[in-house]
């Protein structure tokens, strides 16, 4: 088999986080429409990502936000979004690369999409410290497993 040159695998995993973009793009401005709400995983020392270290001491590898009814500030870039979020009635803000992004799922349609990162930690994790709304408050726990035929994994088209 002749060599990958063209790098599908990588070339698709940037539009399908492409999808995320254009959905929180679209959930920023608007809002959540019906009962859509997402679980998002990432690498919390992914090269971009800025949590507290509150965050960083609790979940040093990974973590999983749900964005449903308590967030706030949803902000989308080219290269990433950042939300508020209430952990144990302390809010903070993340700011988390798509790049970083292990999972996203909306179990409102049974839609997931897993995603590979760079396996680079970032030596230095940057401290943020948020002051919004203490009332709120999003438990970051749930790990949904992705069922059904709409999750795509990326794993049969990559070189062994």
């Amino acid at each position: 088999m002749a060599e990958d040159q063209i790098r599908y695998d990588i070339l698709t995993q940037e539009a399908l986080r492409g999808v995320v973009k254009k959905v929180l793009g679209e959930v920023a401005r608007t809002g959540l429409p019906g009962d859509h709400h997402f679980f998002i995983s990432f690498v919390t020392q992914a090269p971009g990502v800025r949590i507290s270290q509150r965050l960083i001491a609790q979940y040093d590898k990974e973590m999983t936000i749900v964005l449903q009814n308590q967030f706030w500030d949803l902000k989308v870039t080219d290269t990433g979004f950042e939300v508020g979020l209430s952990f144990d009635g302390q809010n903070e803000l993340l700011v988390i690369p798509f790049s970083a992004m292990k999972g996203f799922f909306d179990p409102s349609v049974q839609f997931g999409i897993q995603f590979e990162v760079a396996e680079a930690p970032s030596p230095h994790v940057e401290t943020i410290v948020d002051t919004a709304d203490p009332d709120d408050d999003n438990d970051p726990d749930p790990s949904p497993e992705p069922s059904g035929e709409k999750v795509v994994s990326l794993d049969a088209f990559r070189k062994k």
